[in-house]
């Protein structure tokens, strides 16, 4: 397959020029986007919704390895050869996704800037978040990754606002995240309500206050 000569890049909608190769697919809560083991033949970007990565290793035990938003890229590993899955995912929400064709990925790679730019900067980012995570399991308590966890999912300090709403998640997928049982994080949860870092009304609203918790040693 031969890549297509550059066009003009839309920075709102970096995929708008990327033509055949690119379908938009809606998934519903819990529908499979791959599974683990499947053909790697495709990359997955998040337009809307939540995508859960778990994988599942030789002895039946599954782990929750990540929940990405919107503005997020799923399975883009086949882009370095990898031929089969080594992860599920799954949409925990009502999501939109951009489903890209793996060579019309790479040729958009060359010669669209803004989805190369677009890529870069998620790219980035991941490997930032995943050296935090790795200080973090490292170095601090159950509690202080959990209050962590919470403050990233309601996007703490993207915005100037209080507090944010995170969208509806389990104990069970928090504890798994963090590496913890269910019991631990239903008892900090209760500690951080009682402390007044969180409270529920119409969903679990964050507020800045919480962050005492991770800057406390």
């Amino acid at each position: 397959m031969s890549c297509k000569q550059p066009q003009r890049p839309s920075t709102d909608k970096p995929f708008d020029t990327v033509g055949p190769g690119k379908t938009v697919l809606n998934f519903h809560a819990k529908q499979i986007v791959f599974t683990q083991g499947d053909a790697a033949e495709a990359v997955f970007y998040i337009q809307k919704g939540r995508i859960k990565l778990s994988v599942v290793s030789k002895e039946g035990k599954e782990a929750i390895i990540g929940i990405l938003e919107r503005g997020a890229f799923v399975g883009e590993s086949c882009l370095t050869g990898e031929s089969v899955r080594t992860t599920t995912a799954a949409a925990v929400e009502g999501s939109l996704l951009i489903r890209i064709d793996k060579q019309t990925m790479i040729c958009a790679l060359r010669n669209e800037p803004a989805v190369a730019t677009l890529f870069l900067s998620y790219l980035l980012a991941r490997n930032l978040r995943i050296q935090e995570d790795l200080v973090d399991h490292l170095f601090n308590s159950s509690e202080k990754r959990l209050a962590r966890i919470l403050l990233l999912m309601a996007h703490f300090g993207e915005q100037d606002t209080p507090e944010r709403i995170i969208p509806k998640i389990s104990q069970e997928t928090l504890a798994e995240m963090i590496g913890t049982t269910r019991s631990r994080v239903s008892f900090f949860m209760n500690r951080f309500r009682k402390r007044g870092f969180i409270h529920y009304d119409g969903g679990l609203h964050v507020h800045h206050s919480l962050l005492n918790v991770v800057l406390h040693d």
